[in-house]
């Protein structure tokens, strides 16, 4: 197989922290070792903090970005199509990957199509779900519309899951194919449990922690995540809950919920002693591609407790490496806690959970995906 050229465009990436920037920066990462030719553009962060994330021997281009309402560290660029077009004739590439649908985005798709580049996208946020977690319910065609336009424009789009692609087919997205995610299970190990955090929590060893990570917004369902959290503490009194992360829903959910604890944004080594210092994941999102934290919690050595579907249907076997509630069924969410067995025999379930995710190699998804793109470049000439 040739050697691949190409140029990935994204509004966000480390040291941003949420899930596309996480994959992005993984992935980058290992097509750069497999001997891939890259050329990354991205908004420029305040403060030159994109320079937080080292990126060895990689090319790297910085258009204007202004932040995003609500989440003032995330930034969108800025349109920039005669210095994508100039980037792209001198750079070369075999092919543009577009993995954001923004005003940068669609800048990339112009300019690859003005110079005859063959270009692929991904799909990582159900922006379109979105509304209904912020009464904007009516908003759902518009921004399926929106997103179906943008990737039928692409010679492939790339969910993270099959059952994704079978969503967006029967939505009207064409030319489907699957970009997997891995995890790393060598940052995210059982063996990063740190007493000395539970005392900060004071959570002795032998009271169960339940722990939400992730952004603290609306269309992350947290309600269900508190309301799942006293449920199970009706039955383990002494319990605690650890919220790891930060958004616009916080300060309600802090107000309202004193006895919780609140430990912000997380990354890297302090993160994974968060996840590995907890015995109980709560994942109540239901509009995610995938849910990083999934696989994160399980690398971790937790008990996941999540949705049926994305990377809980994928990975999750109920009851042997995790629990599955019925999509969107909050009734049977809360009963998956009463299902759990006491904290001292939760070890082999735990061990699964560690087990199932050793197999999440992201260097096998980059080489399939470098496999996947060779073909698109193959089948347009």
């Amino acid at each position: 197989m040739d050697k691949l050229s190409l140029v990935v465009v994204t509004e966000t990436f480390p040291p941003e922290i949420n899930g596309v920037a996480m994959t992005w920066g993984r992935l980058i990462h290992q097509l750069h070792d497999q001997g891939v030719r890259l050329l990354l553009v991205r908004p420029a962060l305040p403060g030159n903090r994109h320079l937080e994330f080292p990126l060895p021997n990689i090319e790297s281009v910085l258009v204007k970005s202004i932040p995003l309402p609500k989440y003032p560290d995330l930034r969108a660029g800025l349109p920039c199509g005669r210095l994508l077009r100039k980037t792209l004739a001198d750079f070369k590439p075999d092919l543009v990957h577009v993995v954001t649908e923004g005003l940068l985005g669609w800048s990339a798709l112009r300019a690859a199509k003005k110079l005859s580049l063959p270009v692929t996208s991904s799909f990582h946020t159900n922006f379109h779900a979105y509304g209904k977690h912020y009464g904007l319910g009516f908003l759902r065609k518009v921004g399926l519309c929106y997103l179906r336009t943008f990737h039928n424009r692409t010679l492939k789009t790339f969910p993270p899951t099959q059952e994704m692609c079978d969503s967006l087919a029967k939505e009207g997205f064409q030319n489907l194919g699957i970009l997997g995610r891995g995890v790393d299970t060598e940052l995210f190990h059982p063996n990063k449990r740190s007493l000395s955090l539970r005392e900060k929590w004071n959570a002795p060893d032998n009271i169960p922690v339940c722990l939400y990570v992730g952004r603290m917004a609306a269309e992350k369902n947290l309600s269900l995540a508190v309301k799942a959290f006293r449920h199970f503490q009706k039955s383990h009194p002494p319990a605690k809950m650890v919220f790891v992360g930060d958004g616009p829903a916080r300060a309600k959910i802090q107000k309202n919920n004193p006895d919780c604890f609140f430990a912000g944004m997380q990354k890297g080594e302090t993160l994974a002693e968060h996840y590995a210092s907890g015995d109980i994941l709560l994942a109540p999102s239901i509009t995610e591609t995938f849910g990083n934290i999934v696989t994160e919690g399980m690398a971790s050595g937790l008990a996941v407790v999540t949705f049926d579907y994305a990377a809980g249907r994928q990975h999750i076997q109920s009851g042997q490496n995790g629990f599955l509630a019925a999509y969107d069924n909050n009734d049977e969410y809360l009963q998956c806690l009463e299902k759990l067995p006491p904290l001292e025999e939760l070890g082999a379930l735990r061990k699964n959970a560690r087990q199932t995710a050793e197999n999440l190699s992201w260097q096998n998804i980059a080489e399939k995906f470098q496999k996947d793109l060779h073909v698109v470049i193959q089948n347009r000439s």
